[in-house]
């Protein structure tokens, strides 16, 4: 089943680290990212600026939606919920607080290392503990116990 996402900066920026970017468009039928949250990342020169700067990825003017906004999140968090709540996108966040918010509000969410191992079960990668090693070492944060848990739900162990 294809799935049309909203990136938030942190997936972008790690997985733009890590030369990954191309997991986005390989798992999403659509890829947007948010004006607001394209603007944060073009402040840094990598993979990820170079990306929105030559187009690969979709930009998108947003206007936050009341309801967010009432979180009070960052101006790319509330960017990002707003246009999956308004489209029916799911929301790609790391961001705790973000999350929360999509949860209560009923916005499907994914994060880095949900595209981690919806690669891994669709094939695109031979080891999501490589990938998970990776993005840690982008500065990723991933405690041990959530990395040993979601690698036994792939079948794998740290030590692959």
């Amino acid at each position: 089943m294809s799935e049309r996402w909203v990136v938030d900066a942190s997936p972008l920026i790690v997985l733009g680290t890590i030369g990954r970017l191309d997991l986005l468009t390989a798992l999403a039928e659509d890829v947007i990212v948010p004006e607001i949250v394209a603007q944060e990342v073009l402040r840094v020169e990598d993979e990820a600026s170079r990306a929105l700067a030559q187009g690969s990825l979709r930009t998108e003017s947003v206007d936050p939606d009341d309801l967010v906004i009432r979180w009070g999140l960052g101006a790319g968090e509330t960017a990002v919920l707003s246009f999956a709540k308004r489209h029916g996108y799911v929301a790609l966040i790391d961001d705790l607080a973000g999350r929360r918010c999509a949860s209560v509000i009923g916005i499907p969410t994914r994060g880095t290392l949900g595209v981690v191992f919806l690669a891994k079960q669709r094939g695109i990668i031979a080891s999501a503990a490589d990938l998970l090693a990776q993005l840690r070492d982008a500065g990723l944060y991933l405690s041990p116990h959530l990395i040993a848990d979601a690698l036994s739900l792939v079948g794998e162990r740290e030590e692959d």
